[in-house]
Protein backbone atom coordinates (compact mmCIF):
# COMPACT_ATOMS: atom_id res chain seq x y z
CA UNK A 1 0.00 0.00 0.00
CA UNK A 2 2.86 2.35 0.86
CA UNK A 3 4.03 3.13 -2.54
CA UNK A 4 0.62 4.27 -3.70
CA UNK A 5 0.40 6.99 -1.40
CA UNK A 6 3.94 8.73 -2.06
CA UNK A 7 6.00 10.05 -4.69
CA UNK A 8 9.48 11.47 -5.44
CA UNK A 9 9.96 15.35 -5.74
CA UNK A 10 13.38 17.50 -5.41
CA UNK A 11 13.77 18.85 -1.96
CA UNK A 12 15.85 22.08 -2.89
CA UNK A 13 17.19 23.83 -5.87
CA UNK A 14 19.98 21.59 -7.23
CA UNK A 15 23.30 23.15 -7.62
CA UNK A 16 24.25 24.56 -10.99
CA UNK A 17 25.72 22.15 -13.31
CA UNK A 18 27.17 22.63 -16.56
CA UNK A 19 27.31 20.38 -19.96
CA UNK A 20 29.97 21.34 -22.89
CA UNK A 21 29.25 20.36 -26.66
CA UNK A 22 31.54 21.86 -29.24
CA UNK A 23 31.83 24.91 -27.23
CA UNK A 24 28.52 25.44 -26.50
CA UNK A 25 27.22 25.59 -23.11
CA UNK A 26 24.38 24.39 -21.18
CA UNK A 27 24.01 24.85 -17.98
CA UNK A 28 21.54 22.66 -15.98
CA UNK A 29 18.80 23.28 -13.12
CA UNK A 30 16.83 21.32 -11.11
CA UNK A 31 13.80 23.22 -8.64
CA UNK A 32 11.08 22.00 -6.78
CA UNK A 33 7.56 23.56 -7.43
CA UNK A 34 4.07 23.63 -6.22
CA UNK A 35 1.92 24.95 -9.08
CA UNK A 36 2.74 25.90 -12.67
CA UNK A 37 2.66 30.01 -11.76
CA UNK A 38 6.30 28.69 -9.73
CA UNK A 39 7.59 28.11 -13.60
CA UNK A 40 7.68 31.93 -14.66
CA UNK A 41 9.12 33.61 -12.35
CA UNK A 42 12.18 30.72 -11.97
CA UNK A 43 12.76 31.16 -15.98
CA UNK A 44 13.03 34.73 -16.16
CA UNK A 45 15.29 34.74 -13.11
CA UNK A 46 17.80 32.14 -15.09
CA UNK A 47 17.18 34.60 -18.54
CA UNK A 48 18.78 37.05 -16.34
CA UNK A 49 21.22 35.04 -14.75
CA UNK A 50 22.52 33.70 -18.69
CA UNK A 51 21.72 37.23 -20.50
CA UNK A 52 23.90 36.35 -22.76
CA UNK A 53 21.79 32.47 -23.15
CA UNK A 54 20.52 31.93 -26.61
CA UNK A 55 17.46 29.26 -25.39
CA UNK A 56 16.20 29.09 -22.03
CA UNK A 57 14.72 25.25 -22.26
CA UNK A 58 12.62 23.67 -20.29
CA UNK A 59 10.28 20.67 -18.97
CA UNK A 60 7.96 20.54 -15.37
CA UNK A 61 6.07 17.91 -14.24
CA UNK A 62 2.86 18.45 -11.53
CA UNK A 63 0.37 15.99 -9.48
CA UNK A 64 0.67 13.30 -7.37
CA UNK A 65 -0.64 10.39 -9.29
CA UNK A 66 -1.98 12.44 -11.81
CA UNK A 67 -0.03 14.31 -14.05
CA UNK A 68 0.23 17.75 -16.03
CA UNK A 69 3.33 18.69 -18.14
CA UNK A 70 4.44 20.67 -20.46
CA UNK A 71 8.21 20.83 -22.52
CA UNK A 72 9.63 23.65 -24.02
CA UNK A 73 11.91 24.03 -27.01
CA UNK A 74 12.36 28.28 -26.85
CA UNK A 75 13.19 28.76 -30.52
CA UNK A 76 15.43 25.39 -30.62
CA UNK A 77 14.35 22.43 -33.38
CA UNK A 78 10.73 20.83 -32.35
CA UNK A 79 11.69 18.61 -29.60
CA UNK A 80 15.02 18.68 -29.75
CA UNK A 81 15.26 20.15 -26.09
CA UNK A 82 11.99 19.97 -24.15
CA UNK A 83 10.86 16.86 -24.48
CA UNK A 84 14.52 15.00 -24.00
CA UNK A 85 14.43 17.19 -20.70
CA UNK A 86 11.35 15.78 -19.73
CA UNK A 87 11.98 12.51 -20.58
CA UNK A 88 14.69 12.58 -17.51
CA UNK A 89 12.05 13.82 -15.38
CA UNK A 90 9.92 10.78 -16.06
CA UNK A 91 13.25 8.51 -15.80
CA UNK A 92 13.93 9.40 -12.34
CA UNK A 93 10.24 8.86 -11.89
CA UNK A 94 9.23 12.63 -10.07
CA UNK A 95 7.25 14.97 -9.73
CA UNK A 96 6.45 18.71 -8.55
CA UNK A 97 9.42 19.53 -10.45
CA UNK A 98 10.75 22.20 -13.14
CA UNK A 99 14.22 21.02 -14.79
CA UNK A 100 15.32 23.91 -17.29
CA UNK A 101 19.09 23.80 -19.56
CA UNK A 102 20.70 26.88 -20.45
CA UNK A 103 22.11 27.11 -23.73
CA UNK A 104 24.85 29.45 -24.52
CA UNK A 105 25.73 28.96 -28.22
CA UNK A 106 29.67 28.38 -29.03
CA UNK A 107 29.35 28.90 -32.76
CA UNK A 108 29.08 25.47 -33.94
CA UNK A 109 25.75 23.90 -34.66
CA UNK A 110 24.97 21.03 -33.26
CA UNK A 111 21.85 19.34 -35.40
CA UNK A 112 18.67 18.01 -33.85
CA UNK A 113 20.83 14.64 -32.35
CA UNK A 114 23.62 16.61 -30.80
CA UNK A 115 21.10 19.03 -29.07
CA UNK A 116 18.57 16.31 -28.41
CA UNK A 117 21.77 14.51 -26.73
CA UNK A 118 23.06 17.80 -24.73
CA UNK A 119 20.03 18.52 -23.42
CA UNK A 120 18.95 15.35 -22.34
CA UNK A 121 22.76 14.99 -20.43
CA UNK A 122 22.62 18.45 -19.26
CA UNK A 123 18.78 17.81 -17.79
CA UNK A 124 20.38 14.43 -16.49
CA UNK A 125 23.05 15.52 -14.36
CA UNK A 126 21.02 18.70 -12.99
CA UNK A 127 18.86 15.74 -11.39
CA UNK A 128 22.16 13.26 -10.19
CA UNK A 129 22.94 16.37 -8.33
CA UNK A 130 19.43 17.23 -6.69
CA UNK A 131 18.14 16.22 -3.13
CA UNK A 132 15.60 13.69 -4.23
CA UNK A 133 13.19 12.93 -1.45
CA UNK A 134 9.69 11.35 -0.76
CA UNK A 135 6.57 12.38 -0.15
CA UNK A 136 3.57 10.99 1.69
CA UNK A 137 0.19 12.03 0.02
CA UNK A 138 -1.81 12.86 2.89
CA UNK A 139 -5.80 13.11 3.08
CA UNK A 140 -6.88 15.78 6.21
CA UNK A 141 -9.79 15.08 8.38
CA UNK A 142 -12.04 17.54 10.70
CA UNK A 143 -13.11 16.37 14.13
CA UNK A 144 -15.65 18.13 16.42
CA UNK A 145 -16.06 17.24 19.67
CA UNK A 146 -17.31 18.63 23.32
CA UNK A 147 -14.56 18.72 25.43
CA UNK A 148 -15.62 15.66 27.98
CA UNK A 149 -14.52 13.37 24.76
CA UNK A 150 -11.00 14.72 24.55
CA UNK A 151 -9.36 11.97 26.24
CA UNK A 152 -10.96 9.68 24.08
CA UNK A 153 -9.69 11.26 21.13
CA UNK A 154 -6.41 12.45 22.04
CA UNK A 155 -5.78 8.49 22.82
CA UNK A 156 -6.77 7.50 19.42
CA UNK A 157 -4.78 10.17 17.97
CA UNK A 158 -1.75 9.32 20.15
CA UNK A 159 -2.27 5.47 19.04
CA UNK A 160 -2.15 5.25 15.73
CA UNK A 161 0.68 8.22 15.73
CA UNK A 162 -1.72 10.89 13.48
CA UNK A 163 -0.22 14.60 13.04
CA UNK A 164 -2.51 17.02 14.34
CA UNK A 165 -2.46 20.16 11.65
CA UNK A 166 -4.62 22.66 13.98
CA UNK A 167 -6.47 22.47 17.30
CA UNK A 168 -8.76 25.04 19.03
CA UNK A 169 -9.91 23.25 22.50
CA UNK A 170 -12.92 24.83 23.96
CA UNK A 171 -16.11 23.73 25.22
CA UNK A 172 -16.34 22.58 21.57
CA UNK A 173 -13.02 21.43 20.33
CA UNK A 174 -12.19 21.01 16.47
CA UNK A 175 -9.13 19.09 15.28
CA UNK A 176 -7.69 19.18 11.96
CA UNK A 177 -5.58 15.81 11.51
CA UNK A 178 -3.27 14.38 8.64
CA UNK A 179 -2.87 11.25 7.54
CA UNK A 180 -1.36 9.26 4.77
CA UNK A 181 -3.86 8.36 1.92
CA UNK A 182 -3.67 4.65 2.33
CA UNK A 183 -5.02 4.83 5.74
CA UNK A 184 -7.88 7.62 5.46
CA UNK A 185 -10.85 5.35 5.26
CA UNK A 186 -9.70 3.53 8.41
CA UNK A 187 -8.61 6.30 10.54
CA UNK A 188 -12.69 7.57 9.75
CA UNK A 189 -14.26 4.59 10.80
CA UNK A 190 -12.54 5.06 14.05
CA UNK A 191 -13.49 8.24 14.50
CA UNK A 192 -17.07 7.65 13.37
CA UNK A 193 -17.55 4.58 15.60
CA UNK A 194 -17.10 7.07 18.16
CA UNK A 195 -20.12 8.46 19.92
CA UNK A 196 -20.50 12.40 20.10
CA UNK A 197 -17.35 12.77 17.42
CA UNK A 198 -18.29 14.01 14.09
CA UNK A 199 -15.32 13.90 11.40
CA UNK A 200 -15.15 15.33 8.03
CA UNK A 201 -13.03 15.00 5.23
CA UNK A 202 -11.44 18.25 3.92
CA UNK A 203 -9.61 17.82 0.82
Amino acid sequence: MQEEDSYKTVREPSPEILFKDRKSKFFGYAFPISSVEDVKPIIESLRKKHHTANHVCYAWQLGEKIYSYRANDDGEPNNSAGMPIYGQIQSFNITNVLVAVVRVFGGTKLGVGGLIQAYRAAAQMALENAVVIEKTITTHFQLQFDYPEMDKVMRLIKQKGITIVLQQMELKCLLCISVRKSEAIQTKQLFEKMQHVVITCMD
